[in-house]
């Protein structure tokens, strides 16, 4: 899916770089649609606790099926479709017995393929789902379940896969998008291959109102506000007041690990995304 520049016939179209996919035109699956209430960045009080989010197009929800648990039953890939809620496209399964689901499409999986969820060590190929335990190490997967039997909740953004590196009875070793390693268990579930639309990271939306359409609100510059509005604020000309930068209400931006000590699952890290090996305990 090559980048396609515009003929700048509008002032719009001057920066714009599209990306040309391969997708069907029809509309989204009735029953695997829903509607979900924009908050705009507002929690149940009303209050704006995600700055920067409002207005943008009116979007259906894609019901997606992230457990795969339709096991040894045999899927059609009936159309190669565009979703507007997250990066990557979706695939429209069509299986044997005559149900429908919505997956991420992966890298190479086209309309006429056939898919399959299975637990039995098989030949396969991407678009796949298997349990970690079956799959031969230094495989590229996407769509990986955090915990068995919850859904798939790591590397499901476009042009994304992790690294199965090696399984040892429960315990399977996988390298993360970001570079950190870490334990899973190995009944958790995963997907061959890549998520596809990895041009998607090299667009360039060309203009602010595109940006706007996607429901992003302007953001202002902290050393531009006054003192009053942002400790990074006021001075006479450009200057940020020589302290560190922060957010509006002092959490430091730079330099702060922000995860918990006491999160339960950093036992399970063995090489954190910055190339700090963690001690064993």
């Amino acid at each position: 899916m090559p980048l396609v520049d515009s003929r700048p016939l509008t002032p719009g179209q001057r920066f714009l770089t599209r990306n040309k996919q391969d997708v069907s035109k029809k509309k989204p699956e009735r029953r695997l649609v829903t509607r979900v209430h924009d908050k705009q960045g507002r929690n149940c009080y009303g209050r704006i606790t995600s700055r920067r989010r409002g207005g943008g197009h009116k979007r259906l929800y894609r019901i997606i099926d992230f457990r795969r648990e339709k096991l040894d039953i045999p899927a059609k890939v009936q159309a190669i479709e565009y979703d507007p809620n997250r990066s990557a496209n979706l695939a429209l399964l069509a299986y044997a017995d005559g149900e429908k689901r919505y997956i991420l499409a992966p890298r190479g999986v086209q309309e006429g393929d056939t898919l399959i969820s299975t637990n039995n060590r098989v030949e396969f190929s991407a678009g796949f789902c298997l349990p970690l335990a079956v799959i031969p190490p230094a495989t590229k997967i996407h769509a990986i379940e955090l915990h068995p039997g919850r859904g798939a909740k790591i590397a499901r953004s476009a042009g994304q896969s992790a690294q199965l590196v090696s399984v040892d009875g429960e315990r399977a070793t996988v390298k993360m998008p970001s570079g950190e390693i870490r334990f899973l268990h190995s009944r958790c579930r995963a997907t061959i291959g890549e998520v596809g639309n990895g041009e998607h990271q090299n667009q360039s939306l060309g203009k602010a109102g595109r940006s706007r359409w996607l429901g992003r609100r302007p953001r202002v510059r902290g050393v531009a506000m006054n003192p009053v509005d942002h400790p990074m604020g006021g001075g006479e000309g450009r200057t940020s007041g020589g302290g560190h930068p922060q957010s509006p209400w002092g959490q430091l931006s730079k330099g702060f690990p922000t995860r918990k000590k006491s999160n339960p699952t950093n036992s399970q890290i063995v090489v954190r995304r910055n190339g700090r090996q963690l001690k064993k305990r």
